[in-house]
């Protein structure tokens, strides 16, 4: 029997934010007099809970062993957790049990050509295939033109792959080309810390979060909320190079393709009948051009804005 990685400051850090975000009037319970803690105190989790506080307090604590699915699922509803922070709590109780024998090493595989075609074949949106640590290891030229910032960034690894969350956190150009950085990089974050409860063994994703934590403080703020983000799309702004504004709305769904790695795909689109869909075409035609590397045509904006400027020598 081997003994998993200690992950008892996790268990506990998360609870303890997680508590501290309930008021007791949220909770049906009076306020009382003076608290000395923020949130719920843990014999009022206890309490919602069905459980002891001697037991309640123990668990946050960070000893799960033995803990039943019956008594997390109490907490979890105690401290009004999401779907998303019910599962990474569910992850958490999962690491933190006895392996029965040392876990394998991930293996980074590549990603089959089947998945490349149907990327391929996507050539008005811009699609990608994400890891756990948010590498891009797989993507589309439209999606290549899009992200261009971050390939020609310095959060490309030796691999050619660049990864969101260093390029969010190392590559100050990151603040200007996404127009919602502050929005971005808490989910980015986000998104880590949930992987981090999937699979505490990854040493890339461990190192990868080392690395941010050694050199970003924002990266520490965020880390240090335990916030926690599975499902996630919606509406993302960039301030592209060479198309301008777009706003695009974006789905990730989860694709299986091996037990050694998490993949996502991820699809960016516009909506349609707008103008971030006529500089979305125009930047999808740029990149199916012979040409390949030239800057793609003026947005039709761009245009009636030069026709303008001819018409009125004032401006």
């Amino acid at each position: 029997m081997v003994q998993r990685p200690d992950n008892r400051s996790e268990i506990r850090d998360f609870l303890a934010t997680r508590r501290a975000k309930i008021t007791p009037e949220q909770a049906g319970l009076p306020a009382g007099g003076r608290r000395r803690v923020k949130g719920l105190r843990r014999e009022e989790v206890a309490v919602l809970a069905g459980v002891s506080t001697e037991w309640y307090t123990r668990l946050e604590r960070g000893h799960v062993s033995g803990v039943s699915d019956d008594v997390l699922d109490a907490v979890a509803r105690a401290l009004r957790l999401d779907e998303d922070e019910r599962t990474y709590l569910f992850d958490l109780a999962r690491a933190a049990q006895p392996a029965s024998r040392t876990p394998r090493r991930r293996k980074a595989d590549g990603v089959p050509p089947r998945v490349q075609w149907l990327l391929d074949s996507m050539t008005l949106s811009a699609a990608f295939v994400t890891n756990g640590c948010l590498d891009i290891v797989a993507t589309n030229a439209l999606a290549r033109a899009l992200f261009a910032p971050m390939f020609d960034g310095a959060a490309v690894n030796e691999r050619g792959r660049p990864n969101f969350a260093r390029y969010y956190f190392l590559d100050p150009g990151s603040h200007h080309f996404v127009a919602d950085w502050d929005g971005a990089v808490a989910t980015t974050v986000a998104l880590l810390r949930a992987e981090a409860g999937r699979s505490p063994h990854d040493r890339a994703l461990r190192a990868l979060i080392g690395e941010l934590s050694t050199v970003s403080t924002d990266f520490r703020t965020h880390w240090a909320a335990h916030d926690v983000r599975i499902h996630h799309g919606g509406v993302k702004s960039f301030h592209h190079p060479d198309a301008g504004p777009l706003e695009l709305t974006y789905q990730p769904l989860d694709l299986p393709l091996s037990v050694h790695e998490a993949h996502s795909l991820t699809i960016y689109t516009a909506e349609p009948g707008t103008p971030d869909e006529d500089r979305l075409k125009l930047l999808a035609s740029w990149t199916a051009s012979p040409a390949g590397h030239q800057k793609p045509p003026a947005t039709r904006a761009d245009q009636q804005d030069k026709k303008a400027d001819t018409r009125d020598p004032s401006r």
